[in-house]
């Protein structure tokens, strides 16, 4: 049974108070409120450039991941899917022949059906809570999520829903998780960047560059929601206890993006705070080759001679065992 979902206008003030004493309801108010504009917020696209994001992901973690040499899993579920970024992607990259897209938002189920119908990719839909997901036992090949765990109340049961869902010997792959260190610092800059740019562009010559003022007071509510639903940083280590202690076997964590982080959250943050097209394609051009470049440099240098706890995400693959 597939569900209709209908996004909700965007929170009030008061939902926004609420959502700090329930977890769930602060991510479906959030991720409904974000899910026509999540797209253009973090620049995904379905196309060569975040197909081969989504696949460098999926490999840096995973390796190959498919049972054979370029044989796609049958069935693939998206854990917290989101607009679909990653699943839409992988499917598309060839890591699977059919999917099914879960989030606890409304809005967002929508969004990435629309998207997976506009890519004409076999997947279908559920509002789905992660703690209990609406599928029986062995149901999948392939479990993937990107950004989802750490805004899941109970990890551990999660992590145990998605191995009940999964065939004796499937596999689970998730990316983009904050960690520990990693969210300190990406926050810290942040905060920084949000702060410097919107006092500077009060200034008579930059006033052009400033967002009208309800305009910034709704990203602040959005950040206040964005910041209730972050329920979790991790330590790698930790991480991948968990993912035993839920019964996985090959189990293993990796992390990624630290000079990337450091310069990619500030440029971020930077561009939500001055009016769109502000900036334009050269800025757009330049952000994004930096980094590439700086992610590389992360890969081939630094996560070779730092500790992976200092990597801004957490990457986690494990399987089912047979």
């Amino acid at each position: 049974m597939t569900a209709e979902p209908v996004p909700v206008p965007h929170a009030s003030a008061e939902q926004v108070e609420a959502a700090w004493r329930d977890p769930k309801l602060a991510n479906v108010l959030y991720h409904d409120w974000e899910a026509g504009s999540y797209d253009d917020k973090w620049s995904i696209s379905y196309d060569e450039r975040c197909i081969d994001y989504a696949l460098g992901r999926f490999r840096a973690i995973a390796g190959d991941g498919v049972p054979e040499a370029g044989v796609p899993y049958e069935h693939a579920m998206e854990l917290g899917s989101g607009t679909g970024f990653f699943l839409l992607n992988l499917m598309q990259g060839g890591v699977a022949e059919r999917g099914s897209v879960t989030d606890l938002s409304p809005g967002m189920v929508a969004a990435a059906r629309r998207n997976a119908e506009a890519l004409g990719l076999d997947v279908d839909g559920r509002v789905a809570d992660a703690e209990q997901v609406p599928y029986d036992d062995a149901t999948f090949d392939l479990v993937v999520g990107h950004a989802v765990l750490h805004h899941i109340p109970d990890v551990p049961l999660a992590l145990r829903e998605v191995l009940r869902v999964l065939r004796p010997g499937g596999r689970f792959v998730f990316a983009g998780e904050p960690t520990r260190i990693g969210d300190t610092y990406a926050r810290r800059l942040s905060r920084a960047t949000w702060c410097a740019t919107t006092n500077l562009t009060r200034l008579g010559p930059l006033r052009s560059w400033r967002r009208p003022q309800t305009e910034l007071d709704e990203s602040s509510r959005a950040a206040a929601l964005e910041a209730a639903v972050d329920l979790h940083t991790f330590d790698p280590a930790v991480l991948e206890g968990m993912a035993l202690g839920a019964g996985a076997a090959g189990v293993r964590v990796r992390t990624e993006e630290l000079s990337a982080a450091v310069f990619g959250w500030p440029v971020r943050t930077f561009e939500s705070a001055v009016p769109p097209g502000k900036l334009g394609v050269n800025w757009a051009t330049f952000a994004y080759h930096t980094w590439l470049r700086l992610s590389a440099l992360d890969e081939k240098v630094l996560s070779r001679v730092l500790p992976r706890a200092l990597g801004y995400n957490a990457l986690l693959t494990g399987t089912k065992p047979e």
